[in-house]
């Protein structure tokens, strides 16, 4: 295992034990100054500091040294089709991205970014959803448009349909974003490129 990911493990491991780096510092009787130079280099010069700090995170040296990052582009693929569940739900689309997230998170490369970067641009996209929402109820006095646990796409294509205008156009236009968005994701994962999702406001950092 190179350094890097060795710095990338320890700092998942910590984070996953919902330690900070002053409480790893403290259960595994290191410095401060150690843990964060650990997790910034990926260095460990003496064979104790390991033994010290896997002892705290209730893991095997082993276990450490054998992980390592790999890279897997068809899960970064599946990563961002799994946003595709908003057709379904609004809120699909925020909790499936969300879920293979955090079952891969530093274990493959890429899907702590691009993770991040999904479930930002979803929620983003669902406030600004239900904010269009509002007004189309007021405008159209069609109530079930604003509940958010029953509106999925049929209702959209049934109001466009049904109440053509302005609101609705815009409704149906922040669908058809959303799967662009999605769909040149997805390429640029194929190509092995950083995921963009933009107008994303960062929940997660």
């Amino acid at each position: 295992m190179n350094n890097q990911n060795l710095a990338i493990k320890i700092k998942n491991l910590r984070n996953q034990k919902g330690f900070s780096q002053e409480q790893l510092a403290e259960e595994s009787k290191l410095s401060l100054r150690t843990i964060q130079r650990i997790e910034k280099t990926g260095t460990i010069s003496r064979g104790d500091t390991l033994i010290k700090i896997t002892q705290a995170l209730n893991i095997t040296p082993d276990e450490l040294l054998e992980w390592e990052v790999i890279e897997d582009k068809g899960y970064i693929q599946q990563l961002n089709w799994s946003s595709l569940f908003f057709i379904i739900h609004p809120i699909l689309g925020i909790i499936i991205p969300f879920i293979m997230w955090i079952l891969k998170k530093g274990k493959i490369k890429y899907v702590d970014d691009c993770g991040k970067k999904i479930v930002n641009f979803q929620i983003t996209w669902v406030l600004t959803l239900y904010v269009l929402l509002i007004p189309i109820n007021m405008w159209f006095g069609e109530k079930f448009l604003s509940f958010p646990f029953s509106f999925n796409i049929k209702n959209s294509i049934y109001a466009l349909i049904y109440h053509f205008s302005i609101p609705t156009i815009m409704l149906f236009l922040l669908y058809l974003i959303n799967i662009v968005f999605i769909i040149l994701n997805v390429r640029k994962s194929r190509r092995g490129l950083r995921n963009e999702y933009i107008l994303a406001i960062p929940f997660l950092k």
